[in-house]
């Protein structure tokens, strides 16, 4: 190796440098070390404490973002609206409406039992009722689904009765079962109406006058029972009456049932349900004195006694109810889509004319079947 590739000889020209000998024995010095700072963090020294302050708000906004969830409704369904008490309380007692004649049970009535079904922050349930009553089978429907949300989410009901509940509407009312003060009436709420009606009219001497003769063909003689078209001798007309009085008979005693098993103080004592089971309307404070109506009070009361049976403060629950869905062209229309539409679920079309025609049996509050207003 040459002079010049010790790297350790001077550079040429240069000055010579001592060299130094390590000497046995001695301690050597450390070796230098060259520490390079690093540029400080974005969070600073405090970063770990702001690192956790974040977590802490994304998780109280996922918290937030699942209870007010409870607040927003599904598209196509009943849309939840705030009623009264707490407006901010996760508990809620639900407003279920049944407004106008009961048709079918499956209707928007029901929708509103499927709501509450699906809702666990629901604690209790006011059933508000405004109805003359409606079919039998429309009426029992509902009643049936009443008992079965009830039984399967342990969740008390109590009924607000508006002006009036007759009738099938009654029969509803029925699903409190045999809790205490859970009847409310308001002071003009008429109600009652317990019976079983089939209308029925003969036209056959108007159209005899016409000279017009139903030639209808039957494969057998009580497949018209109950045509108001047909000429019957006296004979038939008691035949066909008596059958009909069967099934009224019937239904009737099924009615008896079930208010006894919403007002157990009637249990093993028929002659209380014959009075009453009438038919007779009452008003609330005749209600109250024949035992079916608990108390005389508004929708307020109720809520506050479905409180008092859920076990919760009326301070921190919220009362809520559930409105129809418009349609796209109501909601386009706004108020005068909404009278539209209101004229429009009143008249008379060939199903509603149809339905007429067939022998259906009614616990309903008037002689003539209602064709104007649908359950809701």
């Amino acid at each position: 190796m040459s002079p010049s590739d010790n790297p350790h000889d001077p550079a040429p020209g240069a000055a010579p440098q001592p060299r130094l000998t390590p000497i046995a024995g001695q301690p050597q010095p450390a070796p230098q070390v060259i520490l390079q700072q690093q540029p400080p963090s974005a969070f600073g020294k405090y970063g770990k404490f702001l690192l956790i302050a974040l977590g802490l708000c994304v998780m109280g906004l996922i918290g937030q973002s699942t209870a007010y969830q409870s607040y927003f409704s599904p598209p196509n369904g009943p849309q939840e609206k705030f009623h009264s008490l707490n407006g901010k309380a996760k508990q809620k007692i639900a407003i279920i409406q049944a407004t106008g004649t009961i048709m079918e049970g499956d209707g928007y009535i029901k929708q509103q039992i499927d709501r509450v079904r699906k809702d666990e922050n629901v604690v209790a349930v006011v059933l508000r009722i405004d109805s003359p009553g409606g079919t039998v089978t429309g009426s029992d429907y509902l009643y049936h689904h009443l008992l079965e949300l009830a039984d399967d989410r342990d969740l008390p009901i109590v009924v607000s009765m508006g002006s009036i509940c007759a009738s099938g509407g009654y029969y509803m009312a029925m699903a409190v079962g045999e809790k205490e003060d859970t009847i409310f009436a308001e002071p003009a709420t008429w109600t009652g109406s317990i019976g079983v009606v089939i209308p029925h009219y003969d036209l056959s001497g108007l159209l005899t006058a016409w000279d017009i003769e139903d030639d209808s063909v039957a494969s057998h003689k009580f497949k018209l029972m109950g045509s108001p078209t047909r000429d019957l001798s006296d004979e038939e007309r008691a035949e066909e009456r008596q059958l009909l009085q069967t099934l009224v008979d019937l239904s009737f005693e099924r009615f008896k049932e079930i208010v006894v098993s919403g007002r157990p103080e009637f249990a093993g004592k028929p002659e209380l349900v014959d009075k009453i089971a009438t038919g007779q309307i009452f008003t609330a404070q005749q209600a109250v004195d024949n035992g079916l109506v608990d108390k005389i009070g508004f929708i307020d009361a109720a809520i506050e006694r479905a409180a008092e049976l859920a076990g919760v403060s009326t301070d921190n629950v919220r009362a809520i109810k559930y409105n129809e869905p418009a349609a796209a062209l109501t909601a386009l229309l706004g108020a005068e889509g909404q009278r539209l539409r209101n004229q429009s679920s009143g008249g008379l079309d060939l199903a509603s004319l149809l339905d007429l025609t067939a022998p259906r049996a009614y616990y309903l509050c008037t002689w003539l079947p209602s064709i104007l207003s649908a359950g809701r």
